[in-house]
């Protein structure tokens, strides 16, 4: 699985839609992307459905899955391509129910393989494990091994995100150990020479990984 890994990309937790968007197409004509999560933090219902007005149409008619955190409903409701959830935060199953099977649902795993594949046994279509890395986005005391992919994936069909202080120096072995996609976030909208660089950046490290 190793020789098809993909980037996947995270909003950074705070932003402007309407400023954001030329960003955001920076970043996604640099190179191919597989999916873009709209992660928002301590913002209003109304803050999250302007942001996926403004930029759900800049990823869709690029045929990159615009995935929404956190809220199954709005997901629903304003037809993204899936959602996003922290196995702790809803019951897959009640995020299966509001969704339906149209939508795609992926469940953050962290370290635990016993959480893994209880969202896989409940209906999702891939899980997320990590951080893998200390991360500038998200405090956590809990890294998750590497060896968790590779375990992961040796064994299970389903796809498996990579997350957590991710950058082109530190990703080759998460590519190696069968990661399906890699999540990322400060790497790419705080790259110094802008977004579309930290795209092409990590997409060079992901096939240089690949290659060895």
């Amino acid at each position: 699985m190793s020789n098809n890994c993909q980037l996947y990309l995270i909003t950074p937790p705070y932003l402007d839609p309407n400023q954001f968007k030329s960003t955001l197409i920076k970043a996604l004509d640099a190179g191919p992307i597989a999916a873009v999560q709209l992660r928002l933090k301590n913002v209003s219902d109304k803050q999250i459905c302007q942001a996926i007005e403004i930029l759900k149409p800049v990823v869709q008619e690029r045929n990159i899955a615009f995935i929404l955190n956190d809220r199954p409903d709005l997901a629903k409701d304003y037809e993204c391509d899936g959602v996003h959830i922290g196995i702790e935060d809803m019951p897959i199953k009640e995020a299966r129910n509001i969704i339906g099977n149209q939508l795609q649902l992926g469940v953050s795993c962290y370290d635990s393989k016993d959480m893994a594949m209880e969202a896989g046994e409940k209906g999702a279509d891939y899980i997320a494990y990590g951080a893998f890395f200390p991360s500038p986005t998200k405090y956590t005391d809990m890294l998750a091994p590497i060896e968790l992919l590779k375990w992961w994936s040796e064994l299970i069909k389903l796809p498996v995100v990579a997350i957590g202080g991710i950058t082109p120096y530190n990703c080759a072995p998460l590519v190696k150990a069968g990661a399906d996609f890699l999540a990322v976030i400060s790497t790419v909208w705080k790259c110094p020479e802008g977004p579309d660089k930290g795209v092409i950046k990590m997409l060079e490290a992901i096939q240089k990984a690949e290659q060895k």
